[in-house]
């Protein structure tokens, strides 16, 4: 398994580039090949799919692309080939939104995205992408620490954190988990 491929562009495709590594040529299918120069060098991040009838390589620019790629393709019925067009047309920030909104619209742009496939992204991704999960995890130790600072307990702090809704600003946040302790 490759992590990652550092060389010169040599060829730049409709659908892939030609990464040359120490004399060997890697065809990479990429989101966006033409955002590569040729004779540039570069840092390819690379995902391989291996098939019984094939091995390809699939390359990000960014780890946060290849990171999206990934939780995309482990969603069932959506493979490399209609996970890298949503790479390429969508920005993962765009992506996350969409999901983490349920915004079925938005997912059935990208080509062969139907409202099957887009609802069962949002059922298998709703809530495990790992920018939503960081902005809980903030939001959650803010309140924490509000609520411990005055003077409750760890145990009842994880419950109530949970049921707050973190859209909301801090000082709402503190109120809703006060009303709830207080029940």
């Amino acid at each position: 398994m490759y992590a990652y491929i550092k060389g010169f562009v040599r060829e730049i495709e409709s659908d892939y580039i030609v990464l040359d590594n120490n004399g060997v040529g890697y065809l990479i299918y990429t989101a966006s090949p033409y955002s590569f120069e040729i004779d540039k060098e570069y840092t390819v991040y690379l995902y391989q799919h291996v098939r019984e009838d094939e091995m390809t390589l699939y390359g990000f620019k960014t780890l946060e692309e290849k990171k999206m790629f990934l939780k995309l393709t482990s969603v069932k019925g959506l493979g490399p080939k209609m996970a890298l067009p949503m790479i390429a047309l969508g920005s993962p920030d765009g992506i996350i939104d969409a999901i983490e909104r349920e915004n079925i619209l938005y997912l059935k742009k990208f080509p062969k995205i139907g409202d099957k496939v887009a609802r069962q992204i949002i059922l298998d991704l709703k809530g495990k992408l790992v920018k939503q999960e960081e902005v809980n995890i903030q939001v959650s130790d803010e309140l924490a620490l509000a609520l411990k600072s005055l003077g409750y307990k760890n145990a009842d702090i994880n419950k109530v954190v949970k049921q707050v809704d973190a859209s909301l600003n801090i000082e709402d946040q503190i109120k809703e988990a006060l009303k709830l302790l207080l029940k």
